[in-house]
């Protein structure tokens, strides 16, 4: 790397942006051509000093996606693929005030409109699109013209 900028600089840099993981900012450094022996002791003081923190990270993660109407499972695994650790994933999503099955039902009402859906084809598609969103199926039992459809057939 240039001698123009330390692992530290550019790690402040990047958090100054936007929180990250520390796997994510692993990834960076190394990308930009620092050693791995500098870029843990560089993560290491940051985490130590408080500077990054992962638990801070997968709670603004939780709000930022659960406010752009995702649901608990696919903020988990993308909060896994950032190499955030279970428990800190647990927590931010233990910690996140508000209602999931609201999240759904106003993604769905916002997506789908009021109206039931139309056979069986229809309902099955719907159905794809909120859990590759995110939510369980205990949760999409929740939305009355998902739940009710079946019997309407």
């Amino acid at each position: 790397m240039g001698s123009d900028s330390s692992s530290r600089d550019v790690a402040l840099r990047l958090l100054a942006q936007r929180e990250h993981s520390f796997a994510e900012l692993r990834v960076k450094l190394a990308g930009r051509g620092f050693s791995e022996t500098e870029t843990m002791a560089t993560l290491t003081a940051l985490a130590d000093a408080g500077l990054q923190s992962d638990e801070r990270y997968a709670e603004v993660y939780v709000r930022s996606r659960a406010g752009r109407s995702y649901g608990p499972l696919r903020i988990r695994a993308e909060l896994r693929q950032r190499g955030v650790d279970a428990q800190c994933i647990d927590t931010a999503l233990a910690n996140h005030d508000e209602d999931w099955d609201a999240i759904a039902r106003a993604h769905y009402r916002r997506h789908f409109g009021g109206r039931p859906p139309r056979d069986y084809t229809e309902r099955a598609k719907r159905l794809r699109h909120m859990q590759q969103r995110g939510f369980d199926m205990q949760t999409l039992r929740t939305l009355t013209d998902i739940g009710d459809a079946a019997e309407d057939d």
